[in-house]
């Protein structure tokens, strides 16, 4: 997912808040960390018990995402990334859903208080319903990038920014009202939920070229096939059962809060396919997940 380098990326609303250092440090090692790392990037569960960190008392100032006017200052800085990402979001959401309103998109400096507990780069990204606010540290993709040999390249980051923004949809559309969490398990409602955001997220991808800027410009390129692969490949990462196989531990369905690798990667892969009508994931039968 590269932006077309003109495009006017200057209107986003991101901000960025909190002042301290919570930083994943030593103690784990290979493979482990990176299954929980990339547990933690996708999925927002904190995992500070078994990643010894260094924090700070972060704050709730704020501030503007500054030098994030174009697609090229887009494609440089993970910051306007994300910033840019929210701007083709929400225009892409306004045209799918009748009275849509854009949530906040914070830009996490090292830490800082929500209403849904601190944001940081141990719990990594999340949606926080009262406040109708995304928060994501993009420190968690250096962190891949620099110390463990992932990619956490511009699809992945998009992919994850998208799916944040399908929970955002869903409590706008009253979906988590109406299937509130009832526990864990592959048939659970926490596992359609999450689902159903993969499935957004895909339909988004589906689409996202559609969106252009006051001049015209799609804010985005075609992706390419090998880009796709790959988002289907991010979603597969964070299944629950791969996250539970590399974390050295053994496969549980029962304690399933996100859905397995193959379901993450298929649901993504109907939203591309079908788009947003096709996700669904509370009308079909468990076996069908």
């Amino acid at each position: 997912m590269t932006f077309n380098e003109n495009a006017n990326v200057g209107g986003n609303t991101a901000r960025r808040r909190g002042r301290g250092v919570a930083v994943a440090g030593g103690g784990i090692a290979g493979i482990g960390a990176i299954a929980v790392l990339l547990f933690q990037l996708f999925t927002g569960q904190d995992l500070s018990s078994i990643i010894p960190t260094t924090p700070q008392t972060g704050t709730g100032e704020e501030s503007e995402i500054a030098q994030c006017e174009t697609g090229a200052d887009a494609n440089r800085n993970d910051d306007c990334r994300l910033a840019a990402g929210s701007v083709v979001l929400d225009e892409f959401w306004t045209s799918q859903m009748q009275g849509y309103r854009a949530p906040q998109l914070v830009i996490v400096d090292g830490q800082t208080p929500t209403a849904c507990g601190t944001a940081s780069n141990q719990t990594g990204p999340f949606y926080c319903p009262p406040e109708e606010t995304v928060y994501i540290d993009p420190t968690f993709f250096g962190l891949l990038r620099q110390q463990f040999d992932a990619s956490a390249g511009d699809l992945a980051q998009l992919y994850v920014l998208a799916h944040e923004y399908g929970h955002h949809v869903q409590n706008l559309a009253g979906i988590m009202d109406q299937h509130p969490n009832n526990g864990t398990g592959p048939e659970s409602n926490g596992v359609r939920t999450e689902l159903q955001a993969d499935c957004f997220a895909g339909a988004w991808v589906r689409d996202m070229t559609d969106q252009v800027d006051e001049n015209g410009v799609p804010y985005l390129q075609e992706p390419t096939p090998q880009q796709i692969a790959d988002a289907i490949n991010a979603a597969g990462a964070v299944g629950d059962d791969h996250i539970q196989e590399e974390s050295g531990g053994f496969v549980n369905p029962e304690s399933w809060t996100h859905g397995s690798s193959e379901q993450r990667q298929g649901w993504f892969d109907a939203g591309y396919q079908g788009g947003v009508s096709a996700c669904d994931t509370f009308g079909v039968p468990g076996g069908s997940l």
